[in-house]
């Protein structure tokens, strides 16, 4: 990454890097979601893929804005949904990453990505794509939120609602990625 960043600003939470670890630090709202994929290398790879590469986010619906082509540590991405005056943009930056190997398993791959400066909620969310000793394809989402401010704070129902919504659209997005290249 070369240039003028895609945004400014600084990581605006405590405990940067604890989606990795599978913990939320104290006063954050946590979030797990795993679901199975499918089975197969194939589709463990086309996932991990789709991760690492902003696709996941795209098929969620989000328009993405990176200054980098993949998840790489310290990337930046603006992520957003919605239209014109009512878009709402989420800046983050990626705090980890893990590439999936060249073979073997169990192994996983994904990264996580904590809010800066002008997104609705301060934390940390990481999508990840495992492959288990049985073959088996899991998604992995993992976040620990609070509201960005008094505005975000106000909203708490609706909030939620919403990152629940887009939740249940990455997962979908993951699905279809598993899915593409296989026989109906």
């Amino acid at each position: 990454m070369t240039g003028k960043p895609l945004v400014k600003g600084i990581l605006n939470y405590p405990g940067v890097g604890s989606t990795e670890r599978g913990a939320a630090p104290a006063g954050f709202t946590g979030v797990l979601e795993e679901v199975r994929l499918g089975t197969g290398m194939d589709a463990y790879r086309r996932v991990a893929q789709g991760i690492l590469a902003w696709e996941l986010h795209r098929r969620a619906g989000l328009r993405v804005r990176a200054d980098s082509p993949t998840a790489v540590p310290g990337a930046r991405v603006v992520s957003g949904f919605g239209a014109g005056p009512f878009r709402l943009n989420a800046p983050c930056e990626v705090v980890w990453v893990h590439q999936p190997a060249p073979d073997g398993v169990p192994q996983s791959a994904g990264f996580g990505y904590g809010t800066l400066p002008g997104h609705p909620a301060r934390g940390e969310e990481s999508f990840e794509v495992e492959i288990n000793e049985a073959g088996e394809v899991l998604l992995r989402i993992r976040a620990f939120s609070k509201p960005g401010n008094w505005f975000y704070a106000a909203g708490g129902l609706v909030t939620r609602a919403a990152q629940r919504y887009v939740t249940s659209r990455y997962i979908e997005g993951a699905r279809t990625l598993a899915a593409e290249g296989t026989p109906p």
